[in-house]
Parts: structure tokens; sequence; C-alpha cells
């Protein structure tokens, strides 16, 4: 049986690394070890990325949430407990939308909500 050399695979994973690794600064889009690395390193910060995003959001809703409650007299907390306590099921993400969007509906909102407490 013939000798397989593994020339190929390796130019295939190089050139896959290296295409993963245009636009980065230097070395680290030419040579292949340091490009490995930079490569590696970006993925990590990509995956930390995604999981990051979605506090990010959370965070960016209630303080919109929070802005527009106070307008209307009233905290984030003490809000978000009276529309509990009225059966209102809405997420951050609709709140804050409604917030900034029709502040006569949300004032309405915190009128359940202050009528529940």
């Amino acid at each position: 049986m013939a000798r397989v050399k593994g020339a190929l695979a390796t130019r295939k994973k190089h050139k896959r690394v290296l295409k993963m690794a245009k636009g980065y600064f230097g070395a680290k889009s030419k040579l292949y070890k340091t490009a490995k690395q930079a490569v590696m390193k970006s993925l990590v910060y990509a995956y930390t990325g995604r999981k990051l995003r979605k506090r990010d959001f959370r965070r960016l809703w209630i303080t919109r949430i929070s802005a527009a409650a106070k307008m209307n007299g009233m905290n984030y907390s003490t809000f978000m407990h009276g529309l509990k306590l009225a059966g209102v099921e809405m997420n951050r993400k609709m709140l804050s939308e409604i917030a900034i969007a029709d502040p006569a509906a949300f004032t309405v909102l915190v009128e359940k909500a202050k009528a529940a407490l």
C-alpha cells in the first residue's frame, strides 16, 4: 500500500484558518501559527459575545422601562410588581417598545399597576 502524506489536508486546514483571519493586523493574517491563535481567540470572543448580547439588551429594556415608569411617578420594581398582580404578562422587550413608541399606552399600564397594588 502506498504511503499517504498529509500535505493536501494540511494545506486545506491552513487555507481555512488564514481565510478566517483575513483582515487581521500584521502577521495575524499572514502566518499560520499566529493566525490560528488569533482565530481561536476571536471565536471565543464571538461565543462570549452572543451570551453577553442577551444580557445587554435586557439591561437596555429595563433602563427604558424604569425611565418611563419614573416619568409616570413610579419606580421600576413596584411597576413590575403591580403588573404581575394585575395579571399583565408582557415581556420587558415589549414594555420598552411601548414606552418608546406609545407613551399613552404605557401610562395606562402604569395606572393598572397602581390599581393592583
